[in-house]
């Protein structure tokens, strides 16, 4: 099965309050982010899924890649409504994020749900799919809330982002189905063809980029260096807790050869 790293970017912002999608918007993107991490760690174990927000102030990364489903279940406990959602930020974040994977042979793909008016110009679009195509990285979108806005230019987005069919576009009007019910019935959980190179992703996604806005960058940085932090303080314990474990474990075999 495909080898991936995939970072899930979930829609934030003050749309999320409408309940058109039991129970919310937003609640109804929190159970379809654990249908689609199940689904890639099942399909293979050594795959990762992050997650992060795009609306508020900036993005955020809540969770770097992992193969652990509680670390981006504490994630979405740090998450919150607020602001406008920023979809070309978003996304760049999201490249970023997956420049830093540990496996460069994993397969790099961003899951984007848009529940919220998109704002960006066209033109700013259509230069992201292409850089996104570019640099070998698929893109899938969940399009829901606001599909009448916002289907038309998304599908403009998949048809310059595609290769191989490797990218996909889910729609999801409002009705008796839950969403997750809905995505993990669509073409996202389908084999992809041979697209998404694990080798792409040069330095244009890069910090450096001249055409990032450079508070934009920073806090991209701090955001990113912020989780990992947080998750090494989380990971000490355990590491340490398993060093007294050796140790007492060494020390019961000292007294049996003894006795």
């Amino acid at each position: 099965m495909v080898l991936e790293a995939c970072m899930i970017v979930i829609d934030n912002s003050e749309y999320m309050r409408n309940g058109d999608y039991l129970t919310s918007r937003y609640q109804a993107q929190l159970d379809t982010v654990e249908l689609i991490f199940r689904r890639k760690t099942n399909a293979n174990p050594e795959s990762t899924v992050g997650l992060m927000t795009m609306a508020g102030e900036s993005p955020r990364v809540i969770s770097n890649l992992t193969t652990e489903y509680g670390k981006v279940l504490s994630g979405l406990h740090q998450s919150r409504i607020e602001g406008q959602s920023r979809l070309v930020d978003g996304i760049q974040v999201a490249c970023l994020a997956l420049k830093n994977r540990q496996n460069k042979a994993q397969k790099q793909r961003v899951i984007v749900f848009v529940g919220s008016p998109i704002t960006e110009n066209e033109a700013d679009l259509d230069k992201l799919a292409k850089r996104l195509k570019k640099n070998g990285i698929s893109i899938d979108f969940i399009n829901f809330g606001e599909q009448q806005i916002n289907t038309e230019k998304l599908e403009r987005f998949i048809s310059l982002a595609n290769s191989n069919d490797s990218s996909h576009l889910v729609t999801v009007p409002p009705g008796p189905n839950l969403l997750y019910e809905q995505v993990d019935r669509s073409a996202l959980f389908q084999e992809e063809g041979g697209a998404s190179g694990g080798m792409g992703m040069g330095d244009e996604f890069g910090f450096d980029d001249p055409n990032m806005d450079p508070e934009l960058a920073l806090a991209i940085r701090l955001s990113l260096e912020e989780e990992r932090a947080r998750q090494e303080r989380e990971q000490a314990p355990a590491e340490s807790n398993l060093e007294a474990v050796k140790e007492e474990s060494k020390g019961d075999d000292k007294m049996d050869e003894s006795n």
